[in-house]
Formats: structure tokens, C-alpha cells, sequence
């Protein structure tokens, strides 16, 4: 990881936090304010992955890939835009269901940087595990509609914990293997 992509992430770990923190404090505007940021990252980075389909990906191995990812992420984030305009019940729902699912993807990579011995996959199979308890939690404490601020403040602790993890991982060294 270079220099910038290290302040980046920790640039990125900060907003998180602090977006985490501003849900807790107007859990009103929480589930909506992340459904809107969640929908416009998606979509920008579908976009970003269609056009590096289109520049250069195209010519690679394994490039219709990079391609069909961009086309269902964009349709992600373009389904997350329509679907902040209903019910906060179905939002909170479903940005529950996205955070479920980061938590089995990090575990899965976890699995594979094991196989590989790689140093970091502890902190990948807690970040996952941590993600999908809190989604389980959410979803036990759901049992009551309700209780839609207990729902807002779990995703905003699960958006927190994104955010320390990220600024961690961006804080710890890695390896360089030279060749001589």
C-alpha cells in the first residue's frame, strides 16, 4: 500500500467514524443519510468499474468480469436510490443485509489469505464476524418495528467499527518481498 492510498484510508476511516457518530446523534436522518451515501458510492464506483471495462479491461483475462461486477453494482446503488425513498423499515433492512454481506465476503477472503499464510487474515476474520454480529443483533432487536433507533444505532456501530478496522489496516505495516 502506497503513502496516499494510507492517508486515503485513513481519510476514509474518518469520515466513517464520523458519519457513524452524526447517525447516532439524528437517528432520523441516519437511516436515509447512509441509504443516500451507500447508493451514490455504488453507483459512482459501478460506473468507474465499466469504464475501466471499457479502456482497458476489455483486453485482459478475465475482463467481462470487471464488466458484469460494474453492471450489478451500479444496479446496486441505483436500487439503494429508489429504495431510500420508501418505508425506513425496508432501508434499514436492506443496508443490514449489505453489511451481512461485506461480513461473509471478508470472511471468505480471510479463508483464502490463510490458505496462502498471509499474515492479515485474523484481522479479516474478525472484521467479518464482527460485521455479521451485528447484523444478527440488528436483526433480533428487529423483531419490533418499532425499535427502528436500535437498528440505526447498530448499523452506526457497524459503520464505526468499518471505520477504526480500516484505519488500522491502513496503519499496519506490510510486506515488501524484493528479488535480487
Amino acid at each position: 500500500m502506497t503513502v496516499v492510498q494510507r492517508i486515503k484510508n485513513i481519510i476514509t476511516g474518518v469520515g466513517m467514524i464520523a458519519g457513524g457518530i452524526l447517525m447516532t446523534l439524528y437517528p432520523d436522518m441516519g437511516i436515509g443519510a447512509a441509504a443516500l451515501i451507500l447508493s451514490i458510492s455504488l453507483t459512482l464506483y459501478g460506473f468507474r468499474q465499466i469504464i475501466y471495462y471499457i479502456t482497458l479491461a476489455r483486453k485482459m483475462v478475465g475482463g467481462r468480469r470487471i464488466l458484469y461486477r460494474g453492471v450489478i453494482i451500479l444496479d446496486l446503488g441505483l436500487f439503494t436510490l429508489t429504495v431510500s425513498d420508501n418505508t425506513k423499515v425496508y432501508v434499514a433492512f436492506y443496508l443490514l443485509g449489505i453489511h451481512f454481506f461485506y461480513g461473509i465476503i471478508d470472511i471468505l477472503r480471510s479463508r483464502e489469505a490463510r490458505r496462502i499464510n498471509a499474515p492479515s487474515w485474523k484481522l479479516s476474520l474478525i472484521t467479518g464476524l464482527g460485521n455479521i454480529m451485528i447484523t444478527v443483533i440488528a436483526f433480533i432487536f428487529a423483531a419490533d418495528l418499532r425499535t427502528l433507533n436500535v437498528l440505526v444505532y447498530l448499523y452506526a456501530a457497524g459503520v464505526i467499527y468499518s471505520g477504526f478496522l480500516r484505519i488500522l489496516s491502513s496503519l499496519r505495516r506490510t510486506a515488501i518481498i524484493y528479488i535480487q
